[in-house]
C-alpha cells in the first residue's frame, strides 16, 4: 500500500507539483489507499515496459526490482484495505496519477535502446523522488490509522533505496 501511494502521489506531483502536496494533504484514509494502489499500478505498467523494451542488463535487472516490489506492496495494500473493511476511494489525486502515468508510458514507448534506458531511468529517479515528499509531507501526516501509517513508513524507506538505485544506473548510462 505505502508503494503505491508513494508512487501514485509521485505520478502527481510531476504532472502537476503545487497540486499533488494540496491534494494528498485533504485525503482520508481511504483515499489513501486508493493513490496507493493506483501509484503502484503505474510503477509496475512502467516496470513492464521497460521489461520489454529495454535491453540492458542493468536496466532490466531494475525493472525486475520495480515489478517484484511493487506488485508484493499492492499485495499487502489490499489485504490491510481487507482487514480493515475500506474500501478505497477514487479521488482527484489517484485520477491525476492515473493521467500523468499512461501520458509518460506513451512517451517512453516512443524511445527505444539507449534513448529509452536513459529516459526510463530518468522518470524513475523523479517518480521516487516525488514519492518520497509526498511521503513525508503529506501522506504519511494525513494517514490516521496507524498501520497504514506504518506501511507508508515503511514504504519511505524502501523507495528512497529505489531512489538511489535509479540514481546510480542513471549516472551510468550517461
Amino acid at each position: 500500500m505505502f508503494r503505491t501511494t508513494l508512487m501514485a502521489a509521485a505520478a502527481l506531483a510531476l504532472a502537476a507539483p503545487a497540486a499533488a502536496s494540496a491534494q494528498a494533504a485533504k485525503l482520508n484514509d481511504a483515499q489513501i489507499a486508493h493513490v496507493a494502489y493506483t501509484a503502484g499500478k503505474i510503477d509496475i505498467a512502467a516496470g513492464k515496459q521497460a521489461l520489454a523494451k529495454s535491453h540492458d542488463k542493468a536496466v532490466r535487472g531494475f525493472a525486475q526490482e520495480m515489478v517484484r516490489d511493487h506488485t508484493a506492496v499492492n499485495d499487502q495494500a489490499l489485504a490491510l484495505v481487507k482487514k480493515l473493511g475500506v474500501t478505497p476511494q477514487d479521488n482527484p489525486t489517484s485520477a491525476s496519477l492515473q493521467a500523468a502515468g499512461s501520458a509518460k508510458l506513451k512517451d517512453l514507448a516512443k524511445l527505444s535502446g539507449r534513448a529509452f534506458d536513459r529516459a526510463y531511468l530518468t522518470n524513475e529517479v523523479a517518480y521516487h523522488k516525488t514519492v518520497n515528499g509526498a511521503l513525508e509531507g503529506a501522506l504519511i501526516p494525513s494517514a490516521q490509522n496507524p498501520e497504514l501509517k506504518g506501511l507508508l513508513q515503511t514504504g519511505l524507506k524502501l523507495f528512497t533505496e529505489h531512489q538511489h538505485h535509479a540514481e546510480q544506473l542513471a549516472a551510468k548510462l550517461k
